[in-house]
């Protein structure tokens, strides 16, 4: 029921807020310097802020259109190289297919569409193919199309290597470095001829038992049967995946948000001070940014519940113990693929210690052909977006995909 009242709730506001968008844009189109002079000012920036007090379900757009190469813009646009009911595999694909290092970029399932990266890619894309795991809200997948945890996860990734081909190169964002670490070594096991030359864990949870964050104790604080039963609720009829059982992504991000809440209240009364004093595009950036985050989708139940419990509360992986389809995952079989890690000083998601513990667990790769960068001054998004991920971070990255390419 939590979902068809969080729906209900939902319905209710939306004529209030189409009330608001359409008479915001009336005021702009018949007289737009009135929305600069109190009191309407701060009635347009009120009603601005109601527009925005809602949450979206659909995959905001990446917005990129074209991208510098060797000093020469070049068009970009989106394809489609292989699809699932729970994801895509898209490519941006340059103009002139330019001979560059293939990259899958392996986005976390946690709530927001992999569009969160989108200064990631904007980064990677001057030198590099990239690809990236574009994965769909479960609320959207029909209940026929089966389950979707963590083995299928790792399986995704795999399928998507393959698709790729022979040569590329993985970077995995967040979340799912304990995912992607055991596609690479069930593939390395395998030799796989797609087993990828490089590995690049970012702020990753590899080993949750070092300097346990917030988030950890959270994970831990409870049996999995309380997560299943306090936070897993079913899709309403109206969705394509009307009956499967979901982790709704409006439930994480609350749990996010709760996590600083002065701070994202700050910001919502700042935006709205901005849009009252007519300073709309110092607001722009605020905007952007609840735009994304206000992108919420659902994850199936079952992906969420087996990573936490397999990744946060058993860390099956660092002991050795995590089975994938009745198959031990050995990360010192992986041998001939390089490894970086990479933190943040100041990550409070993912603490310090907690990816670069995949070097002692990846035995098999030799010293020389591992490395590890520690960012000062940056929490957890700063790793992979902003500024000091693309002058700082990224150099160090494109240095090892280009020693091992």
């Amino acid at each position: 029921m939590r979902y068809q009242a969080f729906q209900a709730a939902s319905d209710l506001l939306t004529p209030a807020r189409f009330a608001a968008g359409w008479a915001n844009e009336a005021l702009s189109l018949g007289a737009p310097w009135l929305r600069d002079v109190p009191p309407l000012s701060n009635i347009a920036a009120g009603w601005e802020m109601l527009l925005r007090a809602g949450l979206s379900h659909a995959r905001p757009d990446y917005g990129i259109r074209s991208v510098e190469v060797a000093g020469v813009e070049t068009p970009v646009r989106e394809e489609i190289a292989a699809q699932t009911p729970f994801g895509n595999l898209v490519r941006f694909r340059k103009e002139g297919d330019p001979d560059q290092p293939r990259i899958l970029l392996v986005a976390p399932l946690s709530g927001h569409f992999a569009t969160l990266l989108r200064g990631t890619v904007q980064t990677l894309l001057p030198d590099n193919d990239v690809y990236i795991t574009d994965w769909r809200n479960a609320r959207e997948a029909p209940v026929g199309a089966g389950a979707f945890g963590f083995d299928e996860y790792v399986e995704h990734v795999i399928s998507f290597l393959q698709t790729i081909g022979p040569g590329a190169h993985l970077i995995s964002v967040c979340q799912p470095c304990a995912h992607a670490l055991a596609a690479v070594a069930l593939m390395a096991e395998d030799d796989h001829p797609a087993t990828p030359r490089s590995m690049t864990l970012m702020a990753g949870p590899v080993d949750t038992r070092i300097s346990p964050t917030t988030v950890n104790v959270l994970a831990t604080s409870h049996p999995i049967e309380w997560f299943e039963q306090e936070l897993i609720t079913t899709v309403p009829a109206r969705f394509a995946g009307a009956g499967r059982r979901v982790y709704p992504g409006f439930t994480q991000l609350t749990a996010f948000m709760l996590m600083n809440l002065g701070r994202h209240v700050e910001s919502h009364v700042d935006m709205y001070t901005l849009l009252a004093t007519g300073r709309r595009e110092e607001a722009e950036t605020s905007k952007t940014f609840y735009d994304e985050y206000f992108a919420v989708l659902d994850l199936t139940a079952e992906f969420y519940l087996e990573t936490v419990n397999r990744v946060f509360q058993e860390h099956l992986l660092p002991k050795g113990e995590l089975i994938w389809r009745n198959r031990r995952v050995d990360p010192g079989a992986i041998r001939r693929t390089a490894l970086m890690t990479v933190e943040g000083e100041r990550d409070d998601i993912c603490a310090v210690g907690q990816t670069v513990a995949a070097h002692d667990l990846c035995t098999g790769i030799f010293a020389n052909r591992k490395r590890h960068h520690l960012q000062p001054g940056v929490g957890h998004y700063g790793v992979f977006s902003g500024r000091k991920w693309s002058t700082q971070i990224y150099p160090q990255v494109r240095n090892m995909i280009l020693a091992t390419d």
